[in-house]
């Protein structure tokens, strides 16, 4: 039997000033979530399902960008955006343009289950929807006060941001965009890091069978064009699973994209016969140009590795040994 391992993320890119209460509040979702995930494996379920099931937990909770709590377009609406992937066979299903299913990861499930397809989108995704007879609800469902907050403020800065939480206190917004050029400052799309905190959702399992399966799920950019589609749903780009590990991603989408970052460390462990960890630092060091983001992964061995290249990332592992941690910063 093989070690069971599951690693989750809630983004990369954390604001240096977030709150300590806003800090302690992302770790008790992770927590939570985490458990779950435990739990499933615990009672020996596979994990392409606890993929999903931890990933359903994510979406539900309006404190991360995805499902409830997901960033607004431009017009302020929510087109949110999932993938799915077994790394037996390595199935995949994928959605975007997502504004009514309530847990746009168990869409992505089904279109690899039930269809004979890859990828859906937009109409055809949200029909396909309402054929499974999954849960849908009112766009507004997904709309939450702060991020009505947020889309007005990326407005007024004429700017896509990386992806919400951005301070809502005049004053203090005020001094932070205003302060966008300072060169002492990390910046993101040409704002200074402490204004984004893209926190797409994702889980990453290899159950005691040694198999191995992700999930990612996102609200993307606030203030995005309306039919932007991002990393997230992208297999091989913002998630991959295969025989040896699976992966999820986290950050700037483009520079994502552009990397196939998520096929890129199962790539790294094919070609290059690295480990896990030395494949993951490899892939996010040298293999973003200029882009920031992070990841989380597990290997069929039950190794579970992470990394970003940014200022923090909401994550939390555990395995079969009984190790669990969650963590923001390094």
């Amino acid at each position: 039997m093989a070690r069971w391992a599951i690693a989750i993320h809630g983004g990369a890119g954390v604001d240096p000033n977030l709150p300590e209460h806003r800090q302690e509040e992302a770790k008790r979702v992770l927590v939570r979530c985490l458990q779950a995930g435990v739990d499933l494996l615990l009672a020996g379920a596979p994990a392409i399902d606890v993929v999903e099931a931890v990933v359903r937990e994510l979406e539900t909770d309006p404190f991360f960008n995805s499902g409830r709590g997901s960033a607004l377009t431009r017009r302020g609406t929510v087109e949110m955006e999932a993938s799915i992937m077994d790394g037996r066979g390595r199935r995949c299903g994928a959605v975007s343009g997502v504004s009514t299913v309530k847990n746009p990861v168990s869409l992505a499930r089904l279109v690899m289950d039930k269809s004979p397809h890859s990828y859906l989108a937009f109409d055809g995704a949200e029909e396909f929807a309402r054929e499974q007879g999954l849960e849908t609800v009112d766009n507004s469902y997904f709309i939450t006060e702060d991020n009505v907050g947020m889309l007005k403020l990326a407005k007024e800065a004429n700017s896509i941001l990386f992806d919400y939480r951005i301070p809502l206190a005049g004053s203090n917004t005020c001094s932070a965009l205003a302060g966008a050029d300072n060169h002492n400052d990390m910046t993101m799309n040409g704002l200074p890091i402490r204004l984004y905190a893209p926190e797409t959702v994702g889980c990453a399992v290899v159950d005691s069978n040694g198999i191995c399966a992700a999930a990612t799920s996102t609200g993307g950019l606030m203030n995005k064009m309306t039919g932007r589609i991002g990393d997230s749903p992208l297999i091989g780009s913002g998630t991959y699973a295969c025989d040896a590990c699976a992966v999820s991603c986290t950050g700037e989408g483009e520079a994502i994209i552009r990397s196939t970052l998520a096929r890129d460390v199962a790539a790294v462990m094919e070609y290059k016969g690295l480990p896990l960890q030395e494949a993951v630092d490899y892939c996010v060091m040298e293999r973003l140009d200029e882009g920031f983001a992070g990841l989380i992964a597990v290997s069929k061995t039950g190794e579970v590795a992470y990394r970003f290249n940014c200022n923090g990332m909401f994550r939390g592992c555990a395995t079969e040994d009984g190790f669990m941690e969650v963590g923001i910063w390094e």
